[in-house]
């Protein structure tokens, strides 16, 4: 088994860092493997609703989104955390998320997601909101913890100091590696997914 975890914020290796990496050395303590990606910050190609991906079968913008998905396929899990902005996830993590999802999200069914935000003091449960849409959309199992997905702190360290959001990370990771474990002991019971209707499209304007 194993998840993938994201990092949405421009600073590599700052407090949204910080916060998925007790998440992934709860879920390696559990028996899951675990990998944190990081988007970069380089200027980030929204969606531009070109279509090409239903086509080409993948998104044509050139860059890790592709390679990403590639990578999740093998996974059976993925987290996305992202500091706030303006209560929303980073604007390079949402145009991310826009593309892998046009291009790949009927194929991430059945696997488990979660988010998590990084904030200096409010906006959070906007942010996670907006990230666990996705996985609505998409078919996916949204993972809880004991609170919301949540973790204080501004400079870059300074979630290590919320001890309830640090240990809400970890209860995330159980949960994870907790629900991983059931659906794979389903699967040895015969547990399937369920057969997906044919998919109707209803526009309100016709």
């Amino acid at each position: 088994m194993k998840v993938l975890l994201v990092n949405g914020s421009p600073r590599k290796n700052g407090n949204t860092h910080t916060a998925l990496t007790e998440v992934a050395n709860t879920l390696q303590q559990n028996g899951v493997q675990s990998e944190i990606h990081w988007i970069g910050n380089a200027p980030m190609q929204c969606c531009i609703a070109c279509q090409g991906c239903t086509k080409a079968g993948k998104c044509v913008t050139n860059n890790d989104v592709n390679e990403f998905f590639a990578r999740l396929e093998q996974a059976d899990g993925v987290i996305f955390g992202s500091p706030v902005y303006y209560a929303n996830c980073t604007g390079s993590l949402s145009g991310w998320l826009d593309r892998l999802f046009y291009a790949h999200g009927k194929k991430m069914r059945g696997k488990l997601g979660a988010s998590v935000a990084v904030c200096r003091r409010g906006g959070a449960t906007a942010t996670i909101d907006q990230i666990n849409k996705y996985f609505g959309y998409a078919q996916m199992p949204i993972v809880s913890s004991q609170y919301w997905n949540i973790i204080h702190g501004a400079k870059p360290g300074e979630v290590s100091q919320d001890a309830e959001g640090m240990q809400t990370m970890r209860t995330l990771g159980h949960n994870m590696a907790w629900l991983l474990k059931s659906i794979e002991a389903g699967k040895k019971a015969g547990v399937t997914l369920p057969e997906p209707e044919q998919r109707e499209w209803t526009n309100f304007v016709r």
